[in-house]
């Protein structure tokens, strides 16, 4: 015989498990320390402005 389940229990688990799971995925893509953030930044605005020092001017 099969065991018996609560049903809403077993739901609540399982929501549970996908928000940790969730949480967990934020953390890898939004847990940067703020010396990534700023190197990024600068990096971004370097090849931002070397972009634009290509730029031809009509």
């Amino acid at each position: 015989m099969a065991d018996i389940v609560n049903l809403r229990q077993a739901r609540k688990q399982k929501a549970r498990e996908e928000k940790a799971k969730q949480a967990e995925a934020n953390r890898t893509a939004h847990g940067r320390t703020k010396a990534e953030k700023s190197k990024t930044a600068a990096q971004k605005k370097i090849e931002a402005d070397r972009l634009d020092g290509h730029r031809l001017d009509d």
